[in-house]
């Protein structure tokens, strides 16, 4: 038994009506386009009452119709396309009415007030009996038929139901199955803001532990150029150290050998002296002086290798190699890293040696 032909104009109709109402609603209001409905030059449709209080509102100065003086036309734009609407002296009476629109309207509100049921009855018919009414339901066969069917037609045989029974039961189980499908999407949307909720804490606890990090490698960082502050300053105090003892040994021999050099300038032209007498007063001192220079005893010089920093070359493969072992630790909570980080910390700091003599056996 196919019914569904006559099922299809009434559904048809029924969204035709909706579509209808939609294109009957006045843009301003929301409601249906009450009388008299004016059409503008944009070709969209205004209620009357709704045209005049835009055109007030964009026209604040302009004169009604029941005014002693007439004022030159305003003008405001389409709420639907913003199209500018020009108007004459008489302002929005001065627009053309819809009468299709409002005869459209007249029609959908008399086809509206009709009843539901009395329209829906007259569709379910009978194909093999056209004068018949669906009003029962084959159980056997699970379609909608009529008594004549039952009675000597195709559902003869077969057991039915009256129709309503089975609408209302349908109905029940199609509320139940539709109920049970919402509370199973709230579920699964329940789920998904859980989830959702997990991603936000996930980048949230993502971002405090990138930020830790960075403070603890910062603080180790510290911790390398603090050091390495310590022994370059240690380096150079003993490079000041040997440069001021070599430089003073340079002057020292330096004077040396400048009261030398005059020592012998001062010889060789008492050498010159061509009478023995004069020659022989200054001779004995010179001689005097000549020996005593000879003799004078100079600081010794640096030791060989004096010159060499190689004490203070420091070992830092352990110590990359340690680094390189650096990673992160399951289980262990930021604050506790915060507090095993302050107190070990300390530990270096206090054995650290302080001066090369702590550097080269590393």
């Amino acid at each position: 038994m196919n019914f569904t032909v006559g099922f299809k104009p009434l559904l048809g109709d029924a969204h035709s009506m909706d579509n209808l109402e939609k294109q009957l609603i006045c843009p301003i209001c929301l409601e249906m386009f009450s009388k008299p409905v004016v059409i503008l030059p944009c070709q969209h449709n205004l209620c009357r009452k709704c045209a005049n209080d835009v055109f007030q509102a964009s026209n604040p100065l302009w004169q009604s119709r029941g005014s002693t003086t007439v004022s030159s036309g305003g003008r405001f734009r389409c709420p639907s396309c913003r199209h500018e609407v020009v108007l004459d002296r008489h302002g929005v009476y001065g627009l053309q009415r819809n009468l299709l629109v409002e005869n459209i309207i007249d029609i959908y509100k008399q086809e509206s007030s009709r009843p539901l049921h009395s329209k829906a009855e007259q569709h379910l018919m009978c194909e093999e009996h056209e004068e018949e009414k669906i009003n029962i339901y084959c159980l056997s066969c699970e379609v909608p038929t009529c008594s004549l069917c039952k009675v000597f037609g195709a559902h003869k045989d077969c057991e039915v139901a009256p129709l309503p029974t089975i609408y209302k039961r349908q109905k029940s189980e199609l509320s139940d199955g539709i109920a049970m499908l919402v509370a199973g999407n709230d579920r699964v949307q329940a789920v998904i803001t859980q989830m959702e909720e997990v991603c936000q804490t996930i980048e949230d606890n993502s971002r405090r532990q990138k930020q830790l990090l960075n403070q603890r490698f910062e603080a180790l960082c510290s911790v390398l150029e603090e050091r390495k502050a310590e022994l370059l300053q240690a380096l150079a105090r003993e490079q000041e150290e040997k440069l001021q003892r070599v430089r003073g040994l340079i002057r020292q021999y330096g004077d040396h050998l400048e009261a030398s050099s005059k020592l012998v300038e001062s010889a060789i032209q008492s050498m010159e002296e061509p009478q023995m007498a004069l020659y022989l007063q200054q001779a004995k001192e010179l001689i005097n002086k000549v020996g005593a220079m000879s003799k004078v005893e100079l600081a010794g010089r640096p030791e060989p290798g004096y010159e060499s920093m190689e004490q203070f070359t420091v070992r830092v493969e352990h110590v990359a190699e340690m680094l390189r072992t650096i990673d992160f630790q399951p289980g262990a909570s930021g604050e506790e890293e915060d507090e095993d980080g302050e107190e070990g910390s300390a530990g270096p700091e206090e054995e650290r040696p302080d001066g090369p003599e702590g550097t080269g056996g590393h």
